[in-house]
């Protein structure tokens, strides 16, 4: 496993406040501190860069001028940065669905999934610098609005700049975009294709083809691997056991946890834990085969 990680007590991840749901800090979780589960989404902003970031088990250096968005649940980890980055965090739910055109904050499918390099670098800082400075003043109804009228025009900025997946566009991308959306509710209670089959309204092979058209895994690999992630975020950000982060994805048996996850990441649950307390070389393997 990479330096970045090493097993240290959690630190408190930034959460913004109530009354408007919008927040500013240096960083949503201090840096050098152990991986942490985010329950707000995080803008980070590398000022004076490089930052180098850990978001769900992938490493991302960040040069000056790139913008990190990191989701509600993910896990990440900052190693120093020298100098501070500016990080904007706002609730989940802020925005709805169709509220912003070409952006819905929530959804599977938005803009900066990946480290995303500025193209004007100084409009991006003087927008995090005004939104930083009004979260600072004083709370109440003008502020809250002027907050989520800063947040939209930012979160329309982003999308600019990084266009919507043309797949969208298409029969297979809309199936399985419906499909991960549903997956996101469902996975720590079933890990059926039917299912999500059914309730989508199709069959499995049209859900299987989307997802072999999207992303060249089948739609039980999909299910798997999206339970294999959060595994890896509870075992890896948590201090639940072995059998509670198995329980909470609905395995009946520690046993049965157990072998699921070694088939997915060549680890035993405590093996992938372990791994966050030294510094050997290594990391989370890839995923099988689709013919496995």
């Amino acid at each position: 496993m990479s330096a970045l990680i090493q097993y240290t007590e959690p630190a408190p991840a930034a959460r913004p406040p109530d009354w408007s749901g919008i927040g500013s800090s240096i960083l949503p979780v201090a840096a050098g501190a152990t991986t942490d589960l985010l329950n707000c989404h995080a803008l980070v902003l590398s000022t004076g860069g490089p930052l180098l970031t850990e978001i769900d088990f992938d490493e991302h250096p960040a040069a000056a001028g790139t913008l990190l968005w990191v989701r509600p649940g993910q896990a990440v980890r900052f190693a120093e940065a020298p100098d501070d980055p500016v990080t904007i965090v706002f609730r989940p739910g802020l925005f709805g669905p169709g509220e912003l055109p070409g952006v819905n904050p929530d959804a599977p499918a938005g803009p900066a999934r990946t480290p995303l390099a500025l193209p004007d670098p100084e409009v991006f800082r003087t927008a995090f610098a005004h939104l930083a400075a009004d979260t600072a003043g004083p709370s109440g109804s003008v502020t809250a609005a002027l907050l989520r009228h800063q947040l939209a025009a930012l979160l329309l900025r982003i999308r600019a700049i990084d266009p919507a997946d043309e797949t969208l566009d298409h029969v297979e991308g809309r199936t399985f975009e419906r499909f991960r959306i549903r997956l996101e509710e469902g996975y720590p209670h079933t890990r059926r294709v039917e299912d999500y089959a059914s309730e989508l309204g199709c069959s499995v092979r049209t859900l299987t083809r989307a997802s072999l058209a999207l992303t060249g895994r089948t739609a039980k690999q999909v299910v798997d691997d999206r339970v294999a992630l959060q595994a890896r975020r509870l075992l890896a950000a948590t201090a639940l056991s072995v059998a509670e982060v198995g329980r909470i994805l609905g395995f009946g048996e520690p046993t049965n946890f157990g072998r699921f996850f070694h088939r997915e990441t060549g680890l035993s649950p405590g093996q992938f834990r372990g791994r966050y307390g030294d510094d050997r070389p290594g990391g989370i393997p890839a995923p099988r085969d689709p013919s496995d």
